[in-house]
């Protein structure tokens, strides 16, 4: 019981605190993971408690708002209608492609940073890896016909306007429980998406792209380390192309900048500020903020996450740790640190789903983090988005009233 009560403790602080921010991840969070990203629902009385907060949430995703697979596309099946969305201003606000795509809850979207010749390019890669799908899927799975590579590869090849991304999902579904068999899948389209950049810059496109890939094993000379198959967890589901300095504590930075210029019609880092003039390490973002961030225009932030993995590694000492999550949470809690503040960090246990991963329920936090981990957890919803959100919607309403009665 003691973890109820200390969800309740948290609970009355935030909903009493002067300023708080909530930044918050969507799949696996408040979108409980499926296999199949086009059949993502959302609850509605989740999406009415969103707006309660008003200025105080933020979304922050890899996935996308705009295109057939965006999140407001979930949105409207979810309100039944697609006009109701923009009229209500029901869309969620903040961040997608990693930190790439802005928009506000009438769904105006901006997305300052790119170039018309990257875009260009993005644009061209579903058909890049059309052909390489192919092959890769005929190598593997010689058995298969065209007509079921084809299906496959509407499942798995994502067509996102910021972050065009190949997922497994569909092709794991083939292999069981043959690990083996999904390392490989794993690996060949890892090559082949390094492929892609390759393509990228002898287009003349030479620091434009990275990989993200999605869980991973952290950072190894500035790329993300793939997390390979086992028999109890299924590693890493997708490869995104995404524009270089699209992660998401860059992210934190702009929703940040966002928040206090709204607050206090002064923007710390500039009007203009987006991914791409973002500090690239940590200190570097942590001392950006010290130097132009007043103490008292600083909330008391929420990381919401479900994306973080630690893995033990073979010397026994040391350990990968990575997620998609990982380094804005990171980042929410060491500037809570840094300027005396309690931030909270909540972590979504999202293996209640469709996506095998290692659950809190049967073996508490190994393969999420570990006794040296850094990163601690403020509260844990064992029980998956369903539970997250009935404590988000009691929040937003007690926040609301909380708000019109001081």
């Amino acid at each position: 019981m003691e973890h109820m009560a200390s969800n309740l403790k948290a609970q009355k602080q935030l909903i009493s605190s002067k300023n708080i921010l909530i930044i918050q991840d969507i799949d696996g969070v408040c979108i409980p993971l499926v296999k199949d990203p086009m059949t993502r629902k959302l609850e509605s009385k989740y999406i009415y408690a969103a707006k309660e907060f008003e200025e105080e949430f933020f979304v922050l995703t890899c996935g996308e708002h705009e295109g057939p697979r965006g999140v407001n596309r979930i949105i409207e099946r979810s309100l039944r209608s697609t006009i109701e969305p923009k009229n209500k201003e029901l869309y969620l606000r903040g961040l997608a492609a990693c930190g790439v795509e802005y928009q506000d809850n009438n769904g105006e979207i901006s997305f300052e940073g790119v170039s018309e010749q990257e875009l260009n390019f993005l644009s061209k890669v579903p058909s890049l890896i059309r052909p390489r799908f192919n092959f890769i899927v005929k190598n593997i799975f010689p058995e298969l016909t065209q007509e079921d590579i084809n299906f496959h590869a509407v499942k798995s090849i994502c067509e996102t306007r910021f972050s065009p991304t190949i997922n497994f999902n569909s092709l794991f579904d083939l292999v069981h429980k043959d690990s083996d068999k999904r390392k490989l899948i794993q690996i060949s389209f890892e090559k082949m998406m390094n492929e892609i950049i390759l393509k990228a810059e002898s287009d003349g496109l030479n620091n434009s792209f990275f990989l993200h890939i999605s869980p991973n094993l952290g950072n190894k000379n500035g790329r993300e380390i793939i997390k390979l198959s086992s028999q109890d967890d299924i590693g890493s589901t997708d490869i995104q192309l995404l524009i270089k300095g699209a992660v998401k504590d860059s992210g934190v930075l702009f929703l940040l900048n966002k928040f206090i210029a709204d607050k206090t019609g002064k923007a710390p880092f500039g009007r203009n500020f987006n991914f791409r003039n973002s500090p690239n390490s940590v200190t570097e973002k942590i001392d950006l903020c010290k130097r132009t961030i007043q103490k008292e225009d600083m909330p008391l932030i929420i990381g919401v996450g479900d994306t973080v993995t630690s893995r033990k590694n073979n010397d026994e000492k040391s350990y990968s740790r990575g997620g998609s999550d990982r380094s804005f949470l990171e980042l929410i809690q060491t500037l809570g640190n840094e300027f005396g503040i309690k931030n909270k960090i909540i972590f979504v246990d999202s293996s209640s789903g469709e996506v095998e991963r290692p659950s809190t329920k049967k073996t508490g936090l190994i393969g999420i983090s570990d006794v040296h981990d850094n990163l601690k957890f403020d509260i844990v919803f064992k029980n998956g988005p369903k539970e997250y959100i009935s404590w988000f919607i009691e929040l937003a309403y007690e926040r609301s009233n909380f708000k019109k009665n001081s």
